[in-house]
């Protein structure tokens, strides 16, 4: 497929930022590929890039040439469910493996699940796909699948599992709703998780109290952040220890869709706070904490994609705060956000298909 390139102006565009820092930056964002159908994924292996598409299609993309990849198993299409994230650890030059989330028929319902596969480039084809883990059965409707997942530094996996719209189910730890979860690549319960020994928690739970997480990152120091989505405002940013309660649906910045309190309103004993929120919501999707590599100025900061009002976030300091909306005609309702191995940052816009590179220089 042919390089679509495109120049853009980017303005930053907080009044957070000091008058001196409002001055317009002209950068590079190229068109890598396009025409694809609700896209929600994308990771880099083998010289190429592999993107899932939530209607159930794997993507190989490579020297210009796209191809569907063959192998995968059945995937439940329920509402915002579907094949959805993406990782390739690594490892990935020796193992040959990735790991994605989708949405596995469960009875009547449907529920969030983690399968790993080989992925040969070769002959673009998915082998030894295996379930590694669903979360518990009990979940209907299809809303809040959160599926987020990264690699910690240890090579366990996070997985964010969102309370599938059951939001008092997210106060209660012996389900897997409004959930992270933490598991080897085999899908086995690590023994350093918080609630191996406790009773009527589940032993893959790393952290609860969450909504709807779409974003999880790794922070230059190997530590543990998401965003989620809010309900009416509080959207948020978190940082996410061991073991906490992030206070979905107890406490929240936001209220319901019907205009109604939200819990007990904005803290409580115990709970945890989180490190930014908005409101009103942006439908934050996606998050990069950036390395630094191609921009030093950049170095440690949070960029996360803007599902309702198509920009990129930047956000930096502490407290975090957002300093900077990077919005072009490419940045519509950005899905997901990545850092490509030479250093630059690469995102995926549902609202027009297209995978996409931000060009950023030394």
């Amino acid at each position: 497929m042919p390089l679509n390139r495109r120049q853009f102006a980017l303005a930053a565009a907080s009044s957070l930022l000091a008058p001196a820092a409002l001055r317009a930056q002209t950068l590079k964002i190229e068109t890598i590929v396009s025409g694809l159908d609700a896209p929600w994924a994308f990771g880099f292996a083998a010289g190429g890039v592999l993107i899932t598409e939530r209607d159930g299609a794997l993507l190989w993309n490579s020297n210009g040439a796209q191809k569907r990849v063959t192998g995968l198993p059945a995937i439940e299409v329920d509402g915002q469910g579907g094949l959805l994230d993406l990782v390739v650890p690594r490892d990935f030059t020796t193992s040959r493996t990735i790991f994605m989330t989708y949405a596995k028929r469960q009875g009547r319902g449907s529920g969030t699940a983690v399968m790993r596969a080989e992925f040969d480039p070769n002959t673009v084809a998915l082998s030894n796909v295996t379930t590694i883990f669903e979360m518990a059965q009990g979940s209907s409707g299809g809303r809040h699948f959160g599926s987020r997942m990264v690699e910690g530094r240890d090579g366990t996996l996070f997985i964010t599992i969102g309370d599938r719209g059951d939001r008092e189910q997210a106060q209660n730890p012996a389900t897997h709703n409004g959930t992270i979860i933490r598991i080897t690549k085999t899908g086995a319960v690590p023994s350093d998780n918080p609630f191996v020994n406790t009773p009527n928690h589940l032993p893959e739970i790393w952290s609860y109290g969450h909504r709807n997480p779409q974003g999880l990152a790794l922070d230059l120091d190997g530590n543990l952040w998401n965003n989620e989505h809010g309900a009416r405002g509080g959207d948020e940013i978190n940082q996410v220890s061991k073991g906490a309660n992030y206070g979905w649906p107890t406490i929240s910045y936001g209220k319901h869709y019907s205009g109604r309190k939200i819990g007990e309103g904005t803290n409580k004993s115990g709970l945890e706070q989180p490190q930014h929120y908005w409101d009103p919501s942006i439908a934050p999707s996606g998050y990069l904490i950036y390395s630094g590599k191609l921009n030093r100025e950049w170095r440690g900061h949070h960029f996360v994609g803007s599902l309702k009002f198509d920009y990129i976030a930047r956000l930096s300091g502490s407290p975090l705060r957002e300093v900077q909306q990077i919005q072009t005609d490419a940045t519509s309702r950005v899905r997901d956000i990545r850092e490509a191995p030479d250093g630059n940052i690469w995102f995926l816009s549902v609202g027009n298909g297209t995978l996409n590179k931000l060009h950023l220089s030394k």
